[in-house]
């Protein structure tokens, strides 16, 4: 399994563009709420130390990343719980109010177009197009971007960004030839 700073930086690669990094801020979250929204279209009763609780499949898919994520930096993992956790248990409201495929539909389609403008500021292909398990570090490279914002662990955010930056470079030269 690659590191986090190898994972971060391979995404990073392709979203060093201040804009295409601001469209991916809107853009993530949206479609991570409408897959999590027709993944809570699907339920089950569990019983949890005696009660009784109904639990959509989209808190199991998101526990499972997240073990992912823990795997991977347990500080950043942290912060998507608490962050990304609202918003996956949103879905849920949504979900009883009734319509939740077109509504998932439409914000999944709306947060795609804003990402694929994101990467025209860029000029460089999404990630995923060349390693689909980078569908799985988008989030974590946006919780990671704030972390770094916020000052925190500055000798990590500068060895993802000069591995980002090499890659470009050898993506630029690759693209040129």
């Amino acid at each position: 399994m690659k590191s986090v700073i190898e994972q971060l930086a391979n995404y990073k690669s392709v979203h060093l563009n201040k804009n295409n990094i601001k469209s991916h801020i809107v853009g993530v979250p949206m479609i991570i709420w409408s897959i999590a929204l027709l993944l809570n279209m699907f339920s089950f009763e569990v019983t949890i130390f005696g009660h009784e609780m109904v639990v959509g499949l989209a808190i199991v898919v998101a526990l499972v990343v997240l073990i992912y994520y823990f795997s991977l930096h347990v500080p950043l993992a942290l912060m998507i719980a608490l962050l990304f956790g609202p918003l996956v248990i949103s879905t849920q409201l949504v979900v009883d109010m009734g319509q939740p495929v077109l509504i998932a539909l439409g914000v999944f389609f709306i947060g795609w177009v804003i990402q694929f403008i994101g990467h025209a500021y860029e000029r460089a292909k999404p990630a995923f197009i060349d390693d689909i398990n980078q569908l799985l570090i988008g989030p974590l490279f946006l919780i990671a971007e704030l972390y770094f914002a916020l000052g925190l662990n500055k000798e990590m955010a500068d060895e993802v960004h000069q591995k980002a930056v090499e890659k470009r470079k050898l993506f630029e030269q690759a693209k040129a030839v």
